[in-house]
């Protein structure tokens, strides 16, 4: 049986620490992290330079066609320019903030999850479609969408709705001109997520590799008689992005218990209003045969709203649709060592 140990340091580790306490090394005999010695590293990250990037000519195409065809049926450019949502200072979308705007480029930028042309200038109308894209398998949801008008000879013929599942600013908002067609009105707008810190990002108490049963955004509980159930660890190679990542099951493979990783402040959700929970689960440091028990309840304001059992599996996304009471607690238990799992990049999203 591979040791958890893989998980811990280059010695080992102290075998139990109070919460948002720092576990350094002591000398126990344990292996090194697998990424220094190439025993596991999950599949399924995200690698942003291999995620697809905004189609211009798909939409230049898509704008022109649809211009030739209100043109042929008489309804000229109405389909552009009917019902124009304030075009100077236009509503921020519920649940969403505005990034950049209004400028004369278009965002060239990574994880395009395709477009749509509206019938007017509408932010709201764009953040509807954002809000109801399927998740993509390798980026999840759609977190930030920008709006722009292209023009032909200072006539607009489109207003577009570009969407992404990787939030973007004003930095790639470089493209001003495309097949022939000018950007105006470009505007982006990020979703919001309602949990804070969903990367465990905000954990990164070292330089290179430690781990915690608690930090400021997230409280991690063992079961009763159980050590170390639920930890953040900070070590890049486990993570989904970024360095940080939650774990479920003893972290030093004491115990074979369900740990739970709980927000630790409720969200600033509002009453009868729909989201989403979204999140990342890998579970294969120990091989197809040793994480065949593995599972997740994802648990809102203390019920289990839905429980995946994926067995030997690297990150793959999960989702599961909720109501709001207002302030709610997203809870993950579950996790039983040797049957590890790994959660990152969690979400809520307002649908």
């Amino acid at each position: 049986m591979p040791s958890i140990n893989r998980l811990i340091s280059t010695l080992s580790l102290a075998a139990a620490v109070s919460a948002g306490s720092i576990i350094t090394p002591v000398s126990r005999g344990a292996i090194v992290p697998p990424a220094l010695r190439g025993v596991w590293e999950p599949t399924g990250k995200l690698v942003v330079a291999d995620t697809p990037t905004t189609d211009f000519a798909g939409i230049a195409a898509t704008a022109n066609s649809a211009n030739k065809e209100s043109s042929t049926t008489g309804a000229g450019l109405q389909i552009a320019d009917a019902s124009v949502v304030n075009l100077s200072n236009p509503a921020t979308p519920s649940a969403y903030e505005i990034v950049f705007g209004p400028t004369s480029g278009a965002n060239n930028a990574p994880g395009f999850m395709g477009f749509s042309l509206l019938a007017s200038y509408d932010p709201s109308a764009c953040a509807t479609l954002c809000n109801a894209r399927a998740a993509d398998p390798a980026g999840g949801s759609c977190q930030f969408f920008n709006i722009w008008r292209p023009t032909l000879l200072g006539i607009p013929l489109a207003n577009v709705c570009a969407m992404y599942y990787i939030p973007t600013d004003v930095s790639t908002a470089t493209t001003t001109s495309t097949h022939g067609l000018k950007i105006t009105q470009s505007r982006g707008y990020k979703r919001k997520n309602f949990v804070v810190d969903g990367g465990f990002e905000g954990y990164a108490a070292c330089s290179t590799f430690c781990f915690t049963e608690s930090y400021s955004n997230w409280i991690g509980t063992s079961a009763p008689g159980g050590t170390q159930d639920a930890t953040i660890f900070f070590f890049a190679p486990y993570a989904r992005t970024g360095h940080s990542v939650g774990l479920l099951g003893s972290a030093n493979n004491d115990d074979a218990l369900p740990g739970t990783l709980t927000v630790a402040s409720p969200l600033s959700t509002t009453a009868g209003k729909k989201y989403k929970i979204g999140f990342y689960h890998a579970s294969s440091f120990s091989g197809p045969s040793l994480a065949g028990p593995a599972f997740v309840n994802v648990k809102w304001n203390g019920a289990t709203v839905k429980t995946i059992n994926p067995g030997y599996s690297n990150y793959t996304y999960f989702e599961v649709k909720v109501t709001g009471t207002g302030h709610d607690t997203l809870a993950f238990n579950g996790g039983i060592a040797p049957a590890w799992s790994f959660l990152d990049d969690i979400s809520v999203y307002q649908l």
